[in-house]
């Protein structure tokens, strides 16, 4: 249990704590964090799924700035470490996924607070005295600082915590059981519902509508549907860069000038403008 718990909190560390150092790359997403954790515990399959299912549920969270609502990497991390310890599926670990992510937005807040805040003066003096080498040594330590603390929490979670939670699920009533599986399954509604809201526009809509019918009423697989809707932006793209290009070789020519037709834009408009 303990190499589990190390493996746990070295994944969080990395992928959590990575996504914080090197910027915006998403690698502390469910849908990565799940599978590598599969890949590392021994069960590639329940990873991908629990990965898969917590991403469409945590797919329109976004924190930025005051904007938080829960933190995805450590509740996917948990969810899928406790649901392959208990081989248990994933209507055990998306009720689990949900507090857990809470739960760790709100520490990670506090970890910010009580470890970086009380060095911002410390980097205004450093700025002030041009010491770029005091700074990068300061804000790496206080990163790695930081992200171990967090690490922690998985580690002790699993450590101690896995025996305790198969024990307190085993004592679960089927009929809470059934309930949280039917709840996990409306999760991800609400978690593409966030999306549409951000991506929602009305020149996009029929596309929308597409999918669908594509997927509801004619029972295409998701990856006949993402082709094509490959083939529907590319052909899309090429349209609106071949309209471009016209319009800046008509802007580019002067009136008067023949036009590759032989037509000067004067006679052009005015036989449009009959047309």
């Amino acid at each position: 249990m303990f190499i589990e718990a190390l493996v746990v909190a070295l994944v969080v560390f990395l992928t959590v704590g990575g996504q914080e150092l090197l910027g915006f790359t998403m690698i502390g997403r469910p849908i990565v964090i799940g599978p590598l954790l599969g890949v590392l515990l021994g069960d590639i399959q329940t990873g991908l799924l629990i990965g898969a299912s917590l991403e469409t549920i945590f797919m329109g969270v976004v924190n930025i700035g005051g904007a938080s609502s829960a933190e995805p990497g450590l509740a996917a991390a948990l969810a899928t470490a406790f649901a392959i310890n208990m081989h248990a599926g994933v209507e055990v670990a998306i009720p689990i996924a949900i507090p857990l992510g809470i739960i760790g937005l709100q520490v990670k807040t506090l970890l910010y607070v009580g470890v970086v805040g009380p060095f911002a003066n410390k980097f205004d003096k450093l700025a002030e005295q041009g010491d770029s080498k005091g700074i990068q040594k300061l804000h790496f330590s206080l990163w790695g600082i930081q992200w171990f603390i967090y690490s922690l929490i998985p580690f002790f979670a699993i450590l101690f915590g896995s025996e305790a939670t198969q024990y307190a699920l085993g004592k679960i009533p089927e009929f809470i059981t059934h309930g949280l599986s039917l709840a996990g399954n409306i999760l991800p509604a609400v978690g593409m519902a966030m999306l549409l809201k951000i991506l929602w526009d009305g020149k996009l809509a029929s596309y929308f509508f597409l999918g669908f019918i594509l997927i509801a009423y004619f029972k295409i697989p998701l990856i006949a549907v993402a082709a094509i809707a490959t083939i529907i932006s590319v052909i899309s793209a090429s349209r609106d860069f071949e309209f471009k290009r016209m319009k800046d070789n008509w802007g580019s020519t002067p009136n008067g000038i023949l036009t590759s037709t032989g037509t000067t834009k004067e006679n052009l408009e005015v036989d449009e403008f009959f047309n």
